[in-house]
């Protein structure tokens, strides 16, 4: 019995997955229902569990705490090929769908990403594709990609729990990536027609969290406010600091500083003796954030000095710029023009937000592209799905077509990715790397 041709793989492949978008959607709506913040994705991840059993996925647990980790096995185990969906929300209180207790909400799209990595799942396990597959694909459910809570999460790694704080680089740093060799998923963002974009993963910023604590003395902010030192004051100089200095960060690096306030001062008239803030220095390139990162130091510990208070900092390995395999990108291309049209599928832009898929693609090859399927706003109230076709199964299409191409034969289109692909970091020069940052500024 002859096997089947690439294109009746991909065909049996479309259909399972268009066959099962009621499934998918009931899938992600259940996640939508019950958002959970990183580290803590308890109820997601045994939901995820109990799909991969009635898929007949084999699977592992407790990867990065949370992280599930199945495998489709094909003719040989000669390349392996991760497709990954995110566990965890944001926080958005003011989104319907939110959390009335932790805020958390999915309006991120994560749950969309999990149904994506089950559709991909669905169409490979239709009948007669895996055996034309010269290799294995991973069914991986990972935490924590949003970068929040870091008070939380630093007290995870302070407890030996984690040793980072994103989900990705815990799994790195756990050797989770050690036996894939390429990865790829998908995410959503606003969409600009009436039938939806696939937008081809570009760059994005990487960045360094931080948590800055200004520490002064109280005294009656009326009666005596030359007996105390004021550390709001002090944070305020400190962020002024840095707005002086914004003009000399060259434009193409993309620099960005957003802090917050947590703690502020306990009441008005006590001068304010303890500022808690938190923050990130984003850049497009990791030389640029560590050396805008230590600008940025400068400046806060010299809001400090300017009122004789003193500035702590506690820098946290943030994720790694993001960069998009050619080779991969383009076969997502070639399959995606067929479902979106040509005009639809688009070249991205730089994005000077992050992902910890930055971190992964620094060590091999990995894809990552913006699908246009919602209205409203990404991580805002106003989020909500409006294509659910591109959503739940034009995108899950081309990406399961782009494995197939990937895998089918003798993974000749594996091969040519990894002939091509130079990695920035390994994982120890990687680790070390992390390990430098939280090791900085204290």
């Amino acid at each position: 019995m002859s096997g089947l041709t690439k294109t009746e793989v991909k065909e049996r492949v479309c259909a399972a997955i268009e066959k099962a978008m009621p499934r998918l959607m009931e899938i992600a709506e259940t996640i939508m229902a019950a958002p959970e913040l990183g580290y803590k994705e308890n109820k997601t991840t045994a939901f995820v569990q109990q799909l991969f059993t009635e898929l007949n996925i084999p699977f592992t647990t407790g990867h990065a705490l949370t992280g599930v980790k199945g495998r489709l096995k094909g003719k040989s185990d000669a390349y392996r090929v991760a497709m990954i969906g995110e566990l965890d929300a944001i926080i958005c209180p003011k989104h319907p769908r939110a959390d009335e207790v932790t805020g958390a909400a999915h309006c991120c799209g994560h749950n969309v990403q999990i149904a994506n990595m089950l559709a991909v799942a669905i169409g490979l396990q239709a009948e007669g594709v895996l055996p034309e597959l010269n290799g294995e694909v991973v069914i991986f459910a990972v935490p924590a990609e949003e970068y929040v809570e870091i008070d939380y999460r630093n007290k995870l790694r302070e407890e030996g729990k984690i040793k980072y704080l994103g989900g990705k680089q815990q799994l790195i740093y756990e050797g989770a990536f050690d036996d894939i060799d390429m990865a790829m998923q998908m995410h959503v963002e606003t969409a600009h027609t009436e039938g939806g974009e696939m937008g081809l993963g570009a760059t994005s910023n990487g960045f360094i969290g931080k948590l800055i604590n200004y520490h002064g003395k109280a005294a009656h902010a009326a009666g005596a406010p030359h007996e105390g030192v004021n550390a709001l004051q002090a944070a305020m100089m400190g962020v002024m600091g840095v707005n002086a200095i914004r003009d000399t960060f060259k434009e193409s690096d993309y620099v960005r500083f957003h802090p917050i306030i947590n703690s502020g001062g306990s009441l008005v008239n006590v001068v304010p003796d303890f500022v808690a803030m938190e923050s990130y220095v984003r850049a497009a390139n990791v030389d640029a954030m560590i050396a805008a990162n230590k600008r940025v130091n400068r400046a806060l510990k010299a809001g400090a000095d300017a009122v004789g208070a003193t500035c702590e900092i506690n820098d946290l390995p943030g994720y790694l710029p993001m960069r998009n395999d050619a080779i991969m990108n383009e076969f997502l291309k070639e399959n995606s023009i067929p479902l979106f049209g040509e005009a639809n599928v688009i070249q991205g832009e730089h994005m000077a937000g992050s992902t910890d898929m930055g971190d992964v693609a620094h060590i091999i090859p990995v894809i990552h592209p913006w699908v246009g399927c919602i209205e409203g706003v990404l991580h805002g109230a106003n989020y909500k799905i409006s294509i659910p076709e591109v959503a739940y199964t034009k995108t899950a299409q081309a990406l399961a077509m782009t494995i197939v191409d990937l895998l089918y034969g003798d993974g000749e289109g594996a091969k040519k990715v990894q002939d091509n692909y130079k990695p920035v970091f390994t994982k120890e020069e990687y680790i070390k790397l992390m390990d430098s940052i939280s090791e900085g500024e204290k």
